[in-house]
């Protein structure tokens, strides 16, 4: 179970986020919806520890992880995709995988590089960052530099780069941004499959709600900074708060 308690985030006089508390359960995927400056990306950096908050908790199992670093509470199990993508551009696709692969088995084995041996000795680690590259559908650009892939590319490698990491929470903003109709099927389809673990907890910011209609079994609506609405998809998208929050008076007229 993850859970907020009372998350809250303070710019000078602007509360960008305001007492939020939520729970999210194993086999779950939330949605989390709302219009621009809402809060969003906000309560994702708070949770997963790129911005401290101002007040309140975040719990993983019971662990309170409000004064855990960002690589500690990865560790912990939160996993986090950017809305812009993070990776090590002058290494190659395999490369970039096969570290994340690495970091993992280092941390379950309390050893990292030996410095006698050669990438190549680990060949276990290469064919298991070769079968996330095929997941991802990027296995025939195993060997290109990652600054020369397309944007939708990267942000298919970034979505391989967490699924290495094996977290039990895995977050995503906007996963589809900057992707073509063509390219976004893949993501999704990944998502869906993540989704069929029970045991994995599934947080997806995303503008597109036909995307969020078909993938989430819960929404949660964020407002000025404040958790206006949760539940079922279908009831919390019909709710007046929503169509004015969310898609403006117009269309709720």
């Amino acid at each position: 179970m993850l859970e907020t308690q009372d998350l809250t985030v303070r710019f000078g006089g602007h509360t960008a986020v305001d007492s939020v508390s939520c729970q999210f359960a194993p086999g779950t995927l939330t949605a989390i919806v709302g219009p621009n400056g809402a809060g969003k990306t906000t309560y994702f950096n708070l949770m997963s520890g790129q911005l401290k908050a101002s007040a309140g908790r975040v719990l993983l199992n019971g662990k309170d992880l409000s004064a855990v670093s960002v690589s500690g509470r990865t560790r912990a199990g939160l996993g986090r995709a950017f809305q812009l993508t993070n990776l090590f551009p002058n290494l190659s696709v395999l490369e970039n995988v096969r570290l994340a692969v690495q970091s993992v088995q280092a941390g379950q084995h309390l050893q990292g590089l030996n410095a006698w041996r050669i990438w190549s000795d680990f060949q276990d680690l290469t064919d298991a960052a070769y079968a996330l590259l095929q997941d991802v559908s990027l296995h025939d650009k195993a060997d290109a530099w990652v600054s020369s892939l397309p944007h939708g590319d990267q942000r298919k490698l970034e979505v391989a780069l967490l699924m290495a990491l094996k977290p039990q929470v895995f977050m995503f903003d906007e996963p589809t941004a900057g992707m073509s109709a063509d390219e976004a099927p893949v993501i999704l389809d990944l998502i869906r499959r993540l989704k069929a673990d029970p045991n994995k907890i599934i947080l997806l910011v995303e503008h597109k709600m036909h995307v969020v209609r078909e993938l989430a079994d819960r929404i949660i609506v964020l407002h000025n900074g404040q958790l206006v609405a949760d539940g079922d998809p279908a009831q919390v998208i019909a709710s007046p708060i929503v169509q004015e929050a969310y898609l403006g008076s117009r269309a709720a007229a």
